[in-house]
Order: structure tokens, then sequence, then C-alpha cells
């Protein structure tokens, strides 16, 4: 099938790659002319044959929120846009409808897979009718993970980044209790090899992740991360999970501690926010901050 790819960053480049393999054709379009493959998103829409698929890849909010308002005004009845970037699920409902007006099809993408998407594949959560996710089905195939997992129809307009917002929820507070448990074996004067007691956890144990795998490449790179300053953002998604969970009093004890230890980062040099940051930057290609 064809599709129209709206953001290549880091994500969306892999993504475009990875469905691009399977035998689709996507026309790009980035604000980086470098990266595009047309110049302006009417190009890219004139590119398509319709009923058009186009896919959203930017950042939330404002910028996603611009590039829906563009293509509401370029697209027909029967074409569908999809968000995959980190939007609200609640932004998802009023983009629905936005473009429900003008007889086009929406559906939200909550994207799993960081910077290892490429060849891995793409954890994909996605909200929507049965109809408009049947428009995009060949494209979630060639994305997500090989074997009978890895993607799913979570629900109606919104579940999908519902989905993904408590899923980023259970990675914060994943990655804080990992950093706590390395900050306590390094102040061990007992334990003399930290980073060869996180490998040993690598087989055979209940606590063996993905999540403890790049922690173990993370401290191959950096043994004690004093590279590192410990300092870790928040995306938004752990800020999102727990106001829902207050919506719904839902208690959410440890993910809402994981995201006050971010804040907490942000007053001194963390050691446990080194290990935070270290493995965003691994599973996700984000930045870090040096200490040097």
């Amino acid at each position: 099938m064809e599709l129209g790819l709206v953001g290549l960053g880091k994500m969306g480049g892999n993504m475009r790659e990875r469905i691009r393999r399977a035998g689709h054709t996507v026309i790009g379009y980035d604000r980086n002319p470098d990266l595009s493959d047309v110049p302006s998103l009417e190009a890219l829409v004139g590119g398509l044959e319709g009923p058009r698929v186009v896919w959203v890849m930017v950042p939330a909010g404002a910028a996603t929120q611009a590039t829906i308002d563009e293509l509401a005004g370029l697209l027909a009845p029967g074409d569908v846009v999809v968000d995959g970037g980190n939007s609200r699920w609640t932004d998802d409902e009023r983009h629905a409808v936005e473009l429900g007006i003008k007889g086009v099809g929406f559906v939200d993408c909550g994207v799993s897979g960081g910077v290892w998407g490429l060849e891995n594949g793409y954890a994909l959560m996605y909200g929507g009718s049965k109809e408009d996710v049947s428009k995009v089905q060949p494209v979630f195939d060639a994305l997500k993970p090989a074997g009978e997992y890895g993607a799913v129809h979570a629900g109606k307009v919104g579940a999908g980044h519902f989905a993904k917002m408590v899923h980023n929820g259970i990675e914060y507070a994943m990655m804080q209790a990992y950093a706590e448990g390395w900050e306590l074996l390094e102040k061990a004067d007992s334990v003399t090899d930290v980073r060869e007691v996180f490998r040993s956890w690598q087989e055979g144990t209940v606590i063996r992740s993905w999540l403890l795998d790049l922690a173990v490449n993370a401290l191959d790179d950096d043994e004690h991360l004093e590279k590192i300053r410990g300092y870790a953002q928040d995306s938004g998604e752990g800020r999102w999970t727990v106001e829902a969970a207050i919506d719904h009093a839902v208690p959410l004890p440890a993910i809402t501690a994981s995201l006050f230890a971010r804040f907490a980062s942000r007053q001194d040099d963390s050691p446990q926010m080194k290990m935070i940051a270290a493995l965003r930057n691994q599973f996700g290609g984000h930045a870090v901050e040096s200490n040097q």
C-alpha cells in the first residue's frame, strides 16, 4: 500500500525504512529538507492515491495540532490520519471530531520501540473504528515485531494513546526500581563489582528484562556512570498517567513515586537519575547531560 509519513526524526525515519522493507511505498515529509521526500504536506497528499493514509510522527501538542489542521484542508472523505506521536488521549477525541467533519477517519497509535524498532519491530497500541483501522492494517503489520504479539486494537479513539501512556508509566516505575537497586549496590562496601551483579541477573532471575539488558549496556559503556549528570527529563506521559489515576480513583504509588523522583533529579546530581538517564539513552536515543 501507499503511506504518507509526516515527521522523519529518530522514530519516523526508522519507521519509514521498516515499512519500505516490507514492500510498501512511503512518501515522507519533514521540515528538514535533507530528510524529506517531498517539499510540503500538499505535495505529500498529492503524491498518494485515494483512499489516502497519512501517519503523523511529530511532537505532541501544538506541532501535532498544526499538522492535523493542515491535513484536514488537504484530505478527502474516506482518507485516514494516524497520530503515532505521544499525544494525550483527550487530544485524540478532538482530532477525530475535527477530521470527521471533513469525512476523514482518525486512528491514534501508541508506538514503543525507540531506536531499536527498525530491526526488532515496534509495539503498537491503536484506537479507532474497525473500518479506519482496516485501512491502516498493512502498515501495522509491517511495523510490529515478528510473531503473533506486539500489536493490539485497544479500543475506540483515544485507547491507543491511553494504553501507551500507562505503558510509559509502568516504564517509569521499572526504571526507578533498577536505578534504586543500582545505587544501593554502589554504596555497599561488600559489593565490589556492581556491573557484574547486574549482568548476573540477566539469566534465570524474575527481574530479567530488556531494560535490565540496557542497564548492563550502559554500565559496559561507563561502569560507574561517572560521565552522566544525574538529571532525567519526563516526557509528559508519566504526569498524564498520574492525573488519569486521580480521575479514576486508582492508586498508583510506585508510578507516582517514580515521577516525583524525576523531579528530584533537577535539584542535585542524583545517582539514581544517572541510571534513568542512561536507560533512556539506551532505548530511545534520548540525550544525556554530561558531567564533563
